[in-house]
């Protein structure tokens, strides 16, 4: 079948009432990756930037930016998992044109509210598409790796000492709120391309900013002894003077794959201790008689639109700390088989507002009953897809590295050109007066509930 093929005969079979919902013979790959298909097509029909008119690489409101770096790394494991070559062509598009005039991920229509871990998302996305070989940009473009480093290379810019010892704050600018935050989910995007970085070029230096940025959540107490990943902490006069001690599905994943890319990469015991205990803390906290679930808001239908993702990302890290952390696998693989075993049960929502799909198969966000629970979006059927398509995880190929078949050109000096790291203080965009102009709007309307959402638990 050719990989183009496969999407066609998913979405014909099911308007044809093959299969009303998305059914799977889970011993069948076949069968799992006409599922997975038919998933993908109602995903990205809720995407507008390959519209003429439209940006590449934003989808429509209410979603934000970050979420849009999200669906394209699901849409790149897509791929990689599948063979279907249908949402390369977009995927590759967005990708590319939301690179920005530097080539690291911050747009002009994206700086003003952009944050360490928006951009972060962008950079985890094109750091899958090296390990993974997706085809890559035109001789013209950056390529994938160089694009990572960019980011890379920023964050070591923002690196604050000043406040904490460490650590990166939550927001890039100084308007936005939570620019006296440093979470883990920002410092988590630094330890995982950092660690992913070094697994794929043997660079020591990235190696060593990953055991940085792991050291200081743990002194901080942001890992706490048992692994357990806390949102992050205030400083206002005191390091810190309050600790958000929430926990979230998608902080525990991005450890999780970090942590792996350095025990494949070094086999130290501290990393296979750190991949064991935060694995443990994800069978205590994110799993409920075997599935996944966001612990925190899920049960009593409190989960926004962002917190609607974040499982989905676990289930990536977690696929992907498997192959390269073999001992993780029979764990690991019986959660993500249970949990996706759920959540394709309940793809069964029609009509369902604002969803363009399969009639049927819209899919609900709780996996924890076989009933549809009609909260649909984004971010439902992009965590459905991802549990679906990651069972298929044991006869993929490992994430590749410069000596395994990596090809992606780097560029060790990409996008922090010009500035001075060397005094250890943060760099951070230049202010100008129109950018001010437009964030007294936007904190105004931040103020009125217009945007924005949870405090600190939204990107």
């Amino acid at each position: 079948m050719k990989p183009s093929s496969l999407s066609l005969f998913a979405v014909t079979s099911a308007l044809a009432g093959l299969g009303g919902a998305v059914d799977v013979k889970w011993d069948d790959e076949k069968s799992i990756k006409q599922a997975a298909s038919t998933v993908a097509h109602g995903l990205v029909k809720y995407y507008t930037g390959n519209n003429t008119g439209d940006v590449p690489g934003n989808l429509p409101d209410p979603y934000y930016w970050w979420i849009a770096g999200g669906m394209f790394g699901t849409l790149i494991d897509y791929w990689w998992l599948t063979g279907d070559e249908t949402y390369n062509d977009i995927t590759k598009q967005a990708m590319i044109h939301q690179v920005g005039t530097e080539n690291d991920y911050m747009p002009d229509n994206q700086t003003m509210t952009e944050g360490n871990d928006d951009q972060g998302f962008w950079a985890v996305a094109a750091m899958s598409a090296a390990e993974h070989k997706f085809p890559d940009p035109p001789e013209d473009k950056p390529q994938w790796l160089a694009l990572v480093q960019a980011v890379f290379n920023e964050y070591v810019s923002r690196w604050d000492t000043e406040h904490c010892g460490g650590g990166l704050r939550w927001q890039i600018f100084t308007w936005n709120v939570g620019y006296d935050y440093k979470n883990s989910i920002s410092n988590g995007c630094f330890f995982n391309i950092a660690a992913r970085l070094a697994r794929y070029t043997g660079n020591s230096t990235y190696a060593d900013w990953a055991e940085k940025v792991y050291d200081w959540e743990k002194k901080m107490g942001l890992i706490t002894k048992d692994y357990q990943i806390l949102d992050g902490l205030h400083f206002a006069g005191k390091c810190p003077s309050s600790m958000d001690t929430n926990q979230w599905s998608y902080n525990t994943g991005i450890y999780l794959y970090g942590a792996a890319a350095m025990y494949n990469l070094t086999g130290k015991a501290k990393w296979k201790t750190a991949v064991d205990g935060v694995l443990k803390d994800i069978e205590v906290k994110f799993t409920k008689n075997g599935v996944l679930y966001e612990q925190f808001c899920e049960e009593h239908k409190l989960c926004n639109l962002d917190q609607q993702t974040f499982k989905g990302y676990l289930t990536r890290w977690m696929a992907t700390t498997s192959l390269i952390a073999p001992h993780t696998s029979d764990t690991i693989m019986k959660i993500l088989r249970a949990s996706a075993q759920k959540a394709a049960a309940v793809c069964t929502g029609s009509p369902a507002e604002g969803f363009k799909g399969v009639a049927g198969t819209a899919c609900g966000f709780t996996w924890l009953s076989d009933k549809f629970d009609g909260i649909v979006g984004v971010g439902p059927q992009m965590s459905a897809l991802q549990a679906i398509q990651y069972t298929l995880v044991p006869k993929a190929k490992p994430p590749v590295t410069t000596k395994t078949g990596g090809t992606s050109k780097g560029n060790p000096n990409a996008g922090n050109t010009g500035l001075d790291v060397s005094n250890d203080k943060p760099e951070y965009k230049t202010i100008t007066a129109t950018d001010k102009i437009l964030a007294v709007v936007i904190t105004g309307l931040m103020a009125a509930g217009i945007v924005g959402g949870v405090a600190f638990t939204v990107i």
